[in-house]
């Protein structure tokens, strides 16, 4: 499949979403990866985390014009070695997703639906954020709350995050795609609010923060 889906968000930050489908020896073809990469990659033992990582860099070929290194943080935050834009990147086993922006610090997470959710009550979420959860939609609105809090993380690259603690998701209704509100509270009780947007595709939430 490869592209699936590729858009302009209004504050001009760029998602693009992969459909893996090819075999891992097509993903190689695609994706250029230089050789010290292919090799790092061929010491995982999973072969759809191998295909997974293969994407990435296939998809970086589609979203960029000339050749981009893709490198990594001690904390695993990604980041292009040869490029200035900020990046972040998400997999499943049938899909890969980024994030770019020029300017603004950002964060993506996706999840399948088809995972259960419910450890996410007890280890992620508030007493107000449980209180708030729609038992006809449940597990959505579960994965919902995860992934945007995953995408908040990402966004802070900081250590030690206590999610249930430190990042409140205003309440909503899970709907195919939508905005939602967010508060960050650093440890020192200053307080950063975000706006994210989300969408649901092919039994997967896609959850995005810029800025």
């Amino acid at each position: 499949m490869g592209l699936y889906l590729r858009k302009t968000l209004e504050n001009k930050a760029e998602i693009a979403v992969w459909q893996i489908t090819e075999t891992e020896e097509q993903l190689k073809e695609l994706s250029s990866t230089p050789n010290d990469e292919l090799e790092e990659i061929s010491f995982i033992r999973s072969e759809s985390l191998r295909k997974q990582k293969l994407a990435v860099r296939a998809l970086l070929n589609e979203m960029f014009e000339d050749k981009v290194y893709l490198g990594h943080h001690d904390n695993g935050k990604p980041f292009l070695e040869n490029c200035i834009t900020n990046i972040s990147i998400t997999h499943t086993e049938k899909y890969v997703a980024i994030i770019i922006d020029d300017d603004e610090e950002l964060g993506i997470d996706m999840e399948s639906l088809d995972r259960d959710f419910s450890a996410v009550e007890k280890k992620a979420l508030s007493e107000d954020e449980i209180e708030d959860l729609d038992n006809t939609r449940r597990n959505e609105q579960l994965a919902i709350y995860w992934c945007a809090k995953e995408a908040i993380f990402k966004r802070m690259s900081q250590n030690r995050v206590d999610f249930a603690e430190q990042i409140e998701v205003e309440d909503f209704n899970p709907k195919g795609e939508g905005e939602l509100e967010a508060t960050f509270t650093h440890k020192d009780g200053h307080e950063e609010e975000f706006e994210l947007g989300y969408m649901t595709f092919d039994r997967h939430v896609l959850v995005w923060v810029v800025g």
